[in-house]
């Protein structure tokens, strides 16, 4: 098994238990009222999700294209406020959540502006702010965005495009109104068709992941490091998706997966878990509020299962390797200190397997670590067993069993409450 296979291995397990268990689903149905989104296979069904080093995991139909759809709303509400500044965004689209369904013809009573940027109308809104001398350079702009987030170029359907823009005659009463409160600047139709092509950009679960992952790094893409925007411009842009991204359901997304994430009509959904991961999933059949049905559940499996929750990572960042110490020959100590859950554990375990061409005995010293949930200790438990089908040995060092308490999740871990007692082991002293 070749380096960095055997720590994928564990991952890879968790995304295809998830993908196997709701497989099945066939509550919902597709979107038909964009005629081309009708014809799309209701079983497929991908999953992806990148950690914040670029590192993929993928199952099922992760390239299978699709139409990007709604979820490029926070995109262009990140372009814009990157290219014309907060204020100028705020004074045209609110923040707050609309509790309307993501077609309303509406604007908040008070100020006349589009509650959010996540409903037709802040997205539509958001598009004229683009800068632009015509529609196709403002599309451009937007394309070349969408593109350095998801670290490939992307481009539109063409049929989906035509679909949309044949059938649009709500989001045209939606962009008049907003004419005629002094929101739009431009030509309302010049705007709707850049809309129309942005909710046509074809993506894959995977150009997904890496577009939320690059949210998740605060606007560096994970594959490149090319820092695409700006911290602050993610944090209002994260921030807006937790309360307003997934529609009448985002108050039950935000205390069962908590991550915030935003869908399409198209079957995709994305979410960011800030500083760590980024998740795409496509599955098309929606249910009532526009969300796709199975990605629903597979993020709250995944949530659940990789304890992923916002709420429940806020020291995650400290999460590492302290030190490292070669020993003896072929003999290495990590120091791992904070708190020990998925991501954390993940990229410790993948600096290990990289290091085990040159190592042949592995001691993970657990002293400080503060906390760890259960994926991440059942991925250090396994981590022997990686070790041992390359050749080489892992030892876990934890004083009290407080880390790693008996029992079943750590039955084939060797634990040693001393590195004095681990290196003994290891022949090293």
């Amino acid at each position: 098994m070749s380096t960095l296979a055997t720590v994928a291995v564990l991952v890879q397990k968790y995304l295809d238990d998830i993908l196997a268990e709701h497989a099945d689903i066939t509550d919902g149905a597709v979107a038909d009222y964009i005629p081309e989104l009708a014809s799309v296979d209701p079983s497929s069904f991908g999953l992806s999700l990148e950690l914040s080093d670029g590192y993929v995991y993928e199952s099922g139909d992760s390239a299978t294209e699709f139409t990007i759809q709604s979820i490029s709303k926070p995109f262009t509400y990140a372009l814009a406020i990157d290219q014309v500044g907060t204020d100028a965004v705020d004074a045209k689209i609110g923040v707050e959540p609309s509790g309307e369904p993501f077609n309303e013809i509406s604007v908040d009573d008070q100020t006349k502006t589009p509650k959010n940027a996540m409903i037709n109308a802040g997205a539509i809104a958001a598009v004229s702010l683009i800068p632009g001398a015509d529609a196709q350079q403002r599309f451009e702009r937007l394309l070349d965005f969408y593109s350095a987030c998801a670290g490939r170029r992307l481009d539109v359907d063409e049929d989906v495009y035509n679909s949309e823009k044949a059938t649009g005659s709500r989001n045209r009463a939606i962009a008049y109104m907003l004419q005629s409160f002094g929101v739009l600047d431009g030509d309302p139709d010049e705007v709707l068709d850049v809309y129309f092509r942005q909710c046509a950009i074809k993506v894959t679960s995977s150009d997904l992941a890496c577009m939320a992952s690059t949210l998740a790094r605060g606007g560096v893409n994970p594959g490149s490091g090319i820092r695409i925007t700006s911290d602050a411009v993610v944090q209002r842009t994260l921030s807006v998706m937790m309360t307003c991204g997934m529609y009448d359901a985002t108050g039950m997304w935000a205390t069962t997966v908590g991550m915030p994430a935003k869908s399409g009509v198209g079957g995709g959904i994305i979410a960011v878990l800030p500083s760590q991961l980024g998740i795409g999933v496509y599955a098309p059949p929606l249910d009532k509020n526009g969300n796709s049905v199975r990605g629903l559940r597979a993020c709250q499996s995944l949530s659940a299962q990789l304890g992923l929750h916002v709420m429940s990572v806020t020291r995650e960042s400290r999460s590492t390797i302290r030190a490292t110490h070669d020993i003896a020959a072929g003999v290495r100590v990590y120091e791992l200190h904070g708190d020990l859950l998925f991501a954390g554990a993940e990229r410790a375990l993948r600096i290990v397997e990289h290091d085990s061409d040159e190592v042949d005995v592995a001691i993970l010293e657990l002293s400080r670590v503060d906390d760890i949930n259960d994926v991440a200790r059942r991925m250090l438990a396994g981590m022997r067993q990686s070790l041992n089908r390359r050749g080489k040995e892992g030892y876990l060092v934890d004083p009290d069993r407080r880390v790693m308490p008996a029992g079943s999740a750590t039955a084939s871990a060797v634990i040693f409450p001393t590195v004095a007692q681990a290196l003994d082991a290891a022949g090293a002293r």
